[in-house]
């Protein structure tokens, strides 16, 4: 595996500081408002890249913070007349159902800062001893000027940054490059004692004391957002590293921007798009198709016209996927047929056709093959997506092709079930769920009210959700002979109600799953 080093400006080979352990932080929200779609995109390229690394048999700790104390808070319950906590703990929540409603995995720890308050007194003490940082009027500064390296992640020069600094004069900094660790207490904010009087900690100060405590020093991966590179990323390397004397993450990993049809996301520009309200208007993994369709690096541009894109590739791949389950378990129940004939001494036959059917299935395997060896390809040359997804698309047409050459072949039904399982596999490596079911045979999980359906509009006292759904595909193949449309319109709507769906092809019609009761 090749990862994109921030850090070095190159890929590198992924070499795990334990082999076969991967510990990965990732900046959590500031929770003073329900995240964006551009925050979304960075979680969700994240999560993607986490789910990689157990698909190939990592373990992964991955550690994601909240901050529940920040300017922003404290601002925000000014505004609204609340108290800080009560703003961050309902944000907080908020934020965690958007990440669960889009498929975002739960991080393995997400400590909050509140939480973490002895941490990073501890590591501030550190920092003033060792002569890296200094209080001023119960404040806390890092000396930005005694370590050295400082700007290595973002490139910046000092003198530069001195150069073009648009700082405030602020009496109580030796430098106006220095940032707060600790800032001391204000009436009516959130506070925490320390050596240095009651305060609250800075921004920077959570990450590297939540690292350090749950990943040690150093660890493997550190990422988030490209906004983050400077100053937050820069200063966090500079305190922890002033700190610990050693590396602080091995590796850097960074989400590209969005924007909204090309244009930076803004209030002012009314295209500012919470998640929470993309979500209650589009399927979530039609949302995660579209942002995985663009490399976690690169810049990602929002339209409703690419969204609605990424819906009608989604269908076509579940239709894909379903149209192969049908297809398999039309193989096997003509295999199943052949081998009875068989065992009758009816076999005759049928030998150019299987042939055929045999060189469909030769080549849909094949594809098989190639998709599983793109996909890995490309998610190992630092997490293409893109690539990725393409290669699944290719399967995808490959199987769209095998069944227009031989649905219902004997010879199909273990390729078709090979290529129907890829597509899901690799799909859910994306975190991708796809809704594609078919009613199994038998009629297994049907819902209990079907009964009543069936003997409304079929008359059939049925005791069976099974018994009641055969009567009530004969009906309304009756109607249909009959050319009794409205007829067997009721049944189809009737089950449309109950979350099934009747699609009809070449082979019949066949029972979908579209929504649950």
């Amino acid at each position: 595996m090749r990862l994109y080093n921030t850090m070095t400006r190159r890929k590198e080979e992924f070499a795990p500081r334990t082999p076969g352990k991967v510990g990965f932080y990732l900046c959590g929200p500031t929770v003073y408002n329900h995240i964006h779609i551009g925050n979304a995109r960075t979680f969700l390229s994240f999560d993607v890249i986490r789910r990689y690394f157990i698909y190939k048999g990592y373990d992964v700790t991955f550690v994601q913070n909240i901050t529940d104390v920040d300017d922003k808070i404290i601002n925000r319950a000014n505004e609204e007349g609340k108290a800080p906590a009560e703003i961050a703990a309902h944000y907080t929540e908020a934020f965690i159902e958007s990440m669960q409603a889009l498929g975002v995995l739960d991080p393995t720890l997400r400590p909050r800062a509140t939480e973490e308050i002895d941490s990073m007194v501890g590591l501030v003490s550190r920092l003033v001893e060792n002569g890296h940082a200094y209080e001023s009027d119960g404040d806390v500064y890092f000396s930005v000027r005694s370590y050295r390296p400082y700007g290595k992640l973002s490139g910046r020069d000092i003198e530069q940054l001195m150069c073009g600094a648009r700082v405030e004069v602020d009496p109580r900094k030796r430098d106006p490059l220095d940032f707060a660790l600790w800032k001391a207490a204000k009436p009516g904010e959130p506070s925490w004692p320390s050596p240095w009087g009651d305060g609250r900690p800075g921004w920077h100060i959570e990450c590297s004391a939540m690292s350090a405590r749950y990943l040690g020093n150093p660890f493997d991966i550190h990422a988030g957002g490209d906004d983050l590179v400077f100053p937050h990323h820069e200063n966090e390397i500079a305190q922890s590293e002033a700190c610990f004397g050693t590396v602080f993450a091995n590796y850097w990993l960074h989400g590209g921007m969005l924007t909204i049809d090309r244009e930076k996301m803004s209030k002012s520009d009314n295209n500012f798009l919470l998640l929470k309200d993309v979500l209650a208007q589009v399927r979530p993994a039609a949302l995660r198709m579209l942002m995985l369709q663009t490399h976690y690096r690169s810049p990602f541009d929002y339209s409703t016209e690419r969204l609605d894109e990424a819906t009608a590739a989604l269908e076509r791949v579940e239709g894909a996927v379903r149209n192969l389950r049908w297809a398999q378990a039309q193989a096997q129940a003509q295999s199943q047929g052949q081998a009875q004939a068989h065992e009758a001494g009816a076999a005759k036959g049928g030998t150019a056709a299987r042939t055929t059917a045999d060189d469909t299935a030769a080549c849909l395997r094949a594809q098989v093959a190639r998709a599983r060896e793109q996909f890995v390809a490309s998610m190992d040359d630092d997490f293409n997506t893109a690539s990725a997804v393409a290669g699944v698309y290719d399967l995808v047409s490959a199987g769209n092709v095998a069944l227009s050459e031989g649905v219902g072949a004997a010879e199909l039904a273990s390729a078709v079930a090979l290529a129907a399982d890829t597509i899901e596999e690799l799909v859910g490596v994306l975190g991708i769920k796809l809704e594609c079911s078919c009613v199994a045979s038998g009629g297994d999980g049907l819902p209990s009210e079907i009964i009543e359906l069936s003997a409304r509009l079929a008359g059939c006292a049925c005791a069976t959700p099974a018994e009641a759904l055969d009567a009530l595909m004969a009906e309304r193949q009756d109607a249909r002979t009959a050319k009794d449309w409205s007829r067997a319109d009721a049944v189809r709507d009737g089950l449309a109600v109950l979350g099934l769906a009747i699609e009809d092809t070449p082979q019949g019609p066949r029972l979908i799953r579209v929504g649950s009761v």
